[in-house]
């Protein structure tokens, strides 16, 4: 089982941050990178009870706890154990079935500036083709609605922002000498150096220098009909072969790799977010900005502007 996780944010580098820990020899990262676990609701027996979305069951992708610690029969003697999904920290009890499961382990969260995590999340929904609507203050709009009729967490853009209550949560169940928070804007200056001070937190060797040179799910929007096409079509095949194979197939990592070559050529650059919009997002936000600085002892002031 593992003794860590990075439990979010969504769209705040944490694809990056698996990519660099998965580089040193002394952490095993699962070869699933969102193995989509301990947010579902499970019971006495490890069993999984199916979270259900919009009147639709969401699957699970492992049933049981004992299919879950497969993907981590491939540890051979690594110190650090981990996976990484980033909707953890929103997801409600799942602090709470990590410490039940995996007591004593530690908890990873990375945290970006609320405003812009909403509006990459948005994007990133209208990339992967789930998002039905075009323009993001009509989303933020339809939000409460959506949340109202269950739909997916995916469509939490503004509300999965609002990191004070999902932080607190996680203070109180792993305690704050487990609980390690970093920022994506300082992983975006400085990459290796939080990759080194994450090494320093699992306490495995912080001279390990990672290749931090590339960029991991980087935003953009489809450049053309055509490329919205073919992402859709790769994305269609990628979990396809996710719902048949088994978790751990070697095939799996292969199919993602392919996903991330088409991405990379069928994406371009998306436009800023409307500067009124993301004013108005911030002053939403600035209460709870000011109260997960007092939590986490950092100053987020650049967040408020």
């Amino acid at each position: 089982m593992p003794n860590f996780f990075i439990v979010g944010a969504q769209k705040a580098g944490t694809t990056s941050l698996y990519h660099y820990l998965n580089q040193h020899p002394q952490v095993y990262m699962s070869p699933i990178k969102e193995p989509f676990f301990f947010d579902h609701e499970i019971d006495s027996k490890g069993e999984v009870v199916r979270r259900e979305f919009e009147g639709h069951r969401q699957p699970p992708r492992f049933t049981n706890i004992e299919e879950y610690s497969t993907l981590f029969e491939g540890v051979r003697g690594e110190k650090a154990i981990g996976e990484a999904t980033p909707l953890y920290i929103y997801a409600p009890g799942t602090a709470e079935r990590i410490e039940r499961y995996v007591p004593g382990a530690k908890s990873i969260a990375l945290l970006r500036n609320p405003a812009d995590r909403a509006y990459s999340a948005f994007l990133y929904a209208l990339r992967m083709g789930v998002e039905p609507l075009t323009d993001f203050a009509q989303a933020l709009r339809e939000e409460p609605f959506r949340m109202r009729n269950r739909w997916h967490y995916i469509f939490h853009y503004r509300s999965r922002g609002l990191y004070y209550q999902q932080l607190k949560r996680y203070h109180e169940v792993f305690g704050r000498e487990r609980l390690g928070v970093w920022l994506y804007e300082d992983m975006r200056e400085d990459p290796a150096g939080v990759a080194q001070s994450v090494f320093r937190f699992l306490e495995v060797d912080d001279t390990f220098t990672s290749d931090t040179s590339s960029r991991y799910n980087p935003a953009g929007v489809p450049a053309s009909q055509s490329a919205r096409a073919a992402m859709r079509a790769t994305n269609k095949a990628v979990w396809g072969l996710r719902k048949f194979l088994a978790p751990t197939s070697s095939i799996l990592p292969l199919a993602f790799k392919m996903r991330r070559a088409v991405l990379s050529r069928v994406l371009t650059e998306p436009p800023p977010i409307d500067p009124e919009l993301r004013e108005e997002l911030v002053a939403g936000y600035k209460e709870d900005i000011l109260r997960l600085q007092d939590l986490i002892g950092r100053d987020l002031s650049m967040w408020l502007r």
